[in-house]
């Protein structure tokens, strides 16, 4: 089981991957979305290097491993799908839904999110554009 922390630690990961093109992220990058300091980010890096959720040695970047991948895309996927749900369903503010997206995909369980998921038709993408 991944814990919140962790789950943040890989969306963001995975979500830099996307910005930048890149199956690369820089630690420096990932201080700047998350808004922790480098100390923070170092040791969230051994452990999920630990966990074997990323490949990563010091001073270089980070890469997701296949099972990291597999649970960025998950957690990733949950909180586009809130998005999705927030702004068709709840029509809250654009400029709202992903801060209460973030507070929101570690309350729900897997369960729930198939179901809000059927509810919403499925979405291809969440109101950012951005894949499902």
């Amino acid at each position: 089981m991944i814990n919140k922390t962790r789950e943040d630690y890989l969306r963001a990961i995975y979500h830099l991957e996307e910005e930048q093109h890149n199956p690369q992220v820089d630690s420096i990058n990932l201080c700047k979305y998350l808004k922790v300091a480098k100390p923070s980010v170092s040791e969230m890096l051994k452990k999920l290097k630990q966990l074997r959720l990323i490949e990563h040695a010091s001073y270089k970047k980070i890469r997701l491993t296949p099972k990291g991948k597999r649970e960025s895309i998950l957690v990733t996927k949950k909180h586009r799908i809130i998005e999705s749900f927030l702004f068709e369903i709840l029509h809250l503010n654009p400029t709202l839904i992903h801060k209460e997206a973030h507070k929101l995909e570690h309350a729900f369980s897997d369960k729930a999110i198939a179901k809000i998921n059927v509810l919403l038709k499925k979405p291809k993408f969440c109101p950012h554009g951005k894949p499902i």
